[in-house]
Order: C-alpha cells, then sequence, then structure tokens
C-alpha cells in the first residue's frame, strides 16, 4: 500500500511540473527575443563592436538573415536612419565573416503580401487599433491635431509599411520598439504607451521585467531605472 501511495505521489509531481512550467504567466523571454531586445538596444546606442557580438549571437540563437534585417529596418523608425544603417552595414560585414568561416546561416522567410485592397491608411489604422485595443475612429488630439501630417505618416507608414510586414511578429517588434525607446531615454510617454502595447500583444509581466534587467546589464543602470519606474506605472495601472 505505502509502495503505491508513494508511486501515485511521483506521478503526480511528474506530470504537474510540466504543466506549471508552460503558464504564460512563467514563461521567460525565449533566447530569439533576448537578442532582439540587445541587437536593437545597442542599434540605438551605436556601439558597433558590441553591436557585432550581439549580431553573432542573435544569428546562433536561431534567428534568421531575414528576421535580423527585418528588426534593424524597423528601428530606423524609432531611432532613426543612421543607427539603422549602422546596424545593417555591421550585419553585411558579419555575415561575409561567417560566409568565409564556412557558416551557413538561414535566411528565412520574406515578407508575405498586402493583399488587403484597403487604403495604407485605414490598414494603418486597423493595425494601431489592434495593437492598442483602442477605436481609432474619434477626433485628433494632442501631437496628431497639432500636427496632421505626422498621424498621416505614423498610419501609413509605420503601421502600415512596416508593422504590417510578418517577418516579425508584433510581439518581437513591440520588444524592439521598446528597446529603443528605453535606450534613448527622455521619451517616457511613448515607454508607457508601448509597454501596454507590449501586455497587448501577449507579453507578460515577468517578460517585461526580464526586459528590463537586460537593458540594465546591456546599456546600464540609469536607463534600466527609468524603465522599471515606467513598467511599474504600467503595471499598477493594471491591477
Amino acid at each position: 500500500m505505502k509502495a503505491l501511495l508513494r508511486l501515485t505521489l511521483l506521478l503526480a509531481v511528474l506530470f504537474a511540473a510540466p504543466m506549471k512550467a508552460q503558464t504564460s504567466t512563467d514563461q521567460d523571454l525565449n533566447s530569439k527575443q533576448r537578442a532582439i531586445i540587445r541587437i536593437s538596444a545597442i542599434t540605438a546606442k551605436g556601439d558597433l563592436v558590441k553591436l557585432k557580438q550581439e549580431l553573432n549571437k542573435g544569428l546562433d540563437a536561431g534567428l534568421t538573415v531575414n528576421q535580423i534585417k527585418e528588426t534593424l529596418v524597423h528601428l530606423y523608425a524609432y531611432c532613426g536612419f543612421p543607427r539603422s544603417i549602422r546596424g545593417l552595414q555591421t550585419f553585411m560585414a558579419l555575415l561575409d565573416e561567417r560566409k568565409a568561416k564556412g557558416i551557413t546561416d538561414t535566411i528565412g522567410a520574406e515578407a508575405s503580401p498586402i493583399k488587403d485592397e484597403r487604403s495604407k491608411y485605414e490598414r494603418g489604422k486597423a493595425v494601431l487599433a489592434e495593437l492598442t485595443k483602442t477605436s481609432q475612429d474619434g477626433p485628433k488630439i494632442g501631437y496628431s491635431a497639432f500636427a496632421p501630417e505626422i498621424d498621416v505618416f505614423l498610419k501609413e507608414h509605420l503601421f502600415a509599411d512596416i508593422f504590417e510586414r510578418d517577418v516579425l511578429t508584433y510581439s518581437e517588434r513591440e520588444l524592439a520598439t521598446v528597446s529603443v525607446i528605453a535606450t534613448i531615454g527622455d521619451a517616457e510617454p511613448m515607454l508607457q504607451s508601448h509597454l501596454n502595447i507590449c501586455l497587448n500583444v501577449g507579453l507578460t509581466p515577468k517578460q517585461l521585467q526580464e526586459f528590463v534587467e537586460i537593458i540594465k546589464t546591456t546599456i546600464g543602470g540609469k536607463e534600466a531605472s527609468a524603465a522599471q519606474k515606467v513598467l511599474n506605472e504600467v503595471l499598477q495601472a493594471k491591477k
């Protein structure tokens, strides 16, 4: 009888542990997500020597060539063409070096054609509504009312031309985005908005806390502290 009880308890432990490990609240960022955070933050910082190291690690972690290219292209919307292009040039040189060493990197999928026949403005508006979980049909306010042109650029280009490309998921794009914003600093309202979007697209508070820790070890304590403050405010507002 005792032997049967021990066997029952053992089976309960074996089957219960994996189930707990798979719950979303316990899930850590995966190696590809962590690589995207580091690559994005260091690209924004402009440390090309360190970027080359992280690009190398990103490839070894399983990111495809096209996923890294897409990340670097995505970043120009948040840290500018100069940083983005220098990142791409660094990546090109690294790929040449790896090829010379006999390393064959996986190119990966290209972006799927866009078949939606709505205008880019309407498509971008729909993407933004999905990301923010709020209607975009109301009157323009704030900077969108002050400078309507930027509202058009954001919806037509950022949220249509860029976010619609399926080489990266929404959560991967948002991790790249918050990494840049946290690195450049002094953009707390934008960081708050995008941390909320991170939660909307399936990232968990635990994963966002891990994001802050990666910023700390990759960029520095000052930037991480500022990001932590904003994250605390976002999570507190969700309670």
